[in-house]
């Protein structure tokens, strides 16, 4: 059963909740993380993406850029932006985006529950990712971007969240981006009392849905940590890494979508040839597909829609009936000589959120010649994949809100 456990949360100050709260590290490049902070000297992109107050010409790997984001996490502390509360708490966090409402519970779960599998995966970590996270975690000593996990819904915690909820918010404010944030604290000790009994005696399992690389680094840095610590007890912090745990029924996916360069040679013509061998094919105009194992495929001005015929793929596999399985397999790979999709240089990966005027954009502007539409996996999929012990394909799941940094931070 799943330990989650609260834990005295690191927080901005009331007034500056809505100034420091940023977008977390993954979603932004550098220059992009600059423009967002070059009229915000309390955004909290300067302690996640520390090289924004650095030479642009700094490597995003020197000592220099972790070191930087341990000072500033300091400042916002030292100048009492960000206080850290005097009791262990659970918070809840609630986003809304275009009518979609989301509340999950913030708490810090066990890295041994990650070691031993009851934190499921569906993704591979790439080792340079790890310790990217890591050093920014040991450097910081704390961790500061929530990973973000799912679980079947469980009607007795939804009680807790409605009555927690209807309460006054601690922050509740809406972000650039429109999106709106709003956030609870939960410090009564019968409360959180409830809350951890229930997931240790009702959650068999908890999914990660998206921050795999911070899920890893915080069971790593548990490790090294027991491993130093000769008076290694199980309770200390560091046993522990922060998250924010959704119940499946609020989870929004969007869909990620595929654009690729070039046609290896062939007309569209002879494009639609080679992909009707494996999928019906029509022209229909239709941007986005309207079930899964359907999709859109976009070239020369023409939307089509192309479905896999029967016998094209194991329907009973949890991985290989995925749609980000079923195009690679039979259509990317074999037509378009994208055999690696984590590492060809031909495709571009367009999350969901940009929408399929995004895909329209590429191949207009003639730098992409073909788009796939995909169909949204669906959170049941995601657990079944995860169930089976199997891994995803890459780029199967664009989540959508995003989660801010900087509303909670977990001190080691």
């Amino acid at each position: 059963m799943s330990v989650v456990r609260p834990f005295r949360g690191l927080r901005p100050s009331r007034d500056f909740a809505e100034k420091i709260a940023s977008p977390p590290y993954d979603v932004l490049d550098s220059r992009e993380a600059r423009d967002l902070v070059k009229d915000n000297p309390l955004s909290f992109l300067r302690v996640v993406k520390p090289e924004v107050d650095l030479s642009p010409e700094v490597d995003l790997y020197s000592e220099e850029v972790y070191v930087q984001g341990a000072r500033n996490l300091r400042r916002l502390m030292e100048n009492g932006l960000m206080v850290q509360d005097s009791k262990p708490s659970f918070y809840f966090y609630r986003q809304i985006m275009n009518g979609h409402s989301q509340t999950g519970l913030v708490a810090s779960v066990s890295a041994e529950d990650y070691d031993n599998d009851i934190i499921k995966k569906h993704e591979f970590t790439r080792k340079e990712k790890e310790e990217d996270r890591i050093r920014h975690i040991e450097t910081q000593n704390a961790q500061c971007g929530p990973v973000f996990l799912t679980y079947p819904d469980l009607a007795d915690l939804d009680s807790i969240q409605t009555s927690v909820c209807a309460g006054e918010p601690e922050y509740d404010f809406t972000a650039d981006d429109g999106i709106r944030h709003t956030f609870w604290v939960v410090s009564e000790l019968d409360t959180s009392s409830k809350i951890s009994e229930l997931f240790t005696s009702r959650v068999p399992h908890l999914y990660v849905a998206d921050g795999h690389h911070r899920s890893a680094s915080g069971a790593i840095i548990a490790k090294r940590r027991k491993d130093l610590n000769s008076s290694h007890t199980g309770s200390e912090e560091y046993n522990y890494f922060l998250a924010v745990i959704f119940p499946k029924s609020q989870m929004m996916i969007l869909p990620y979508n595929r654009a690729v360069q070039d046609l290896k040679g062939r007309t569209t013509e002879q494009l639609i040839t080679e992909v009707a061998k494996k999928f019906s094919v029509e022209k229909t105009g239709l941007k986005d597909p309207s079930n899964n194992q359907e999709f859109s495929m976009y070239t020369a001005g023409d939307w089509y829609t192309i479905k896999p015929l029967s016998g094209t793929f194991p329907d009973s596999d949890p991985v290989k009936s995925l749609d980000a399985s079923i195009l690679q397999e039979n259509l990317l790979n074999p037509i378009l000589g994208v055999d690696n999709p984590r590492t060809a240089s031909h495709i571009k990966f367009v999350g969901g959120i940009r929408g399929t005027a995004e895909l329209e954009k590429l191949v207009n502007s003639g730098e992409f010649t073909v788009a796939f539409s995909m169909f949204p996996t669906s959170v049941d999929q995601l657990i079944a994949v995860a169930d089976s012990g199997n891994v995803m394909p890459p780029k199967s799941t664009w989540f959508e809100p995003k989660l801010r940094s900087g509303l909670v931070v977990h001190v080691l």
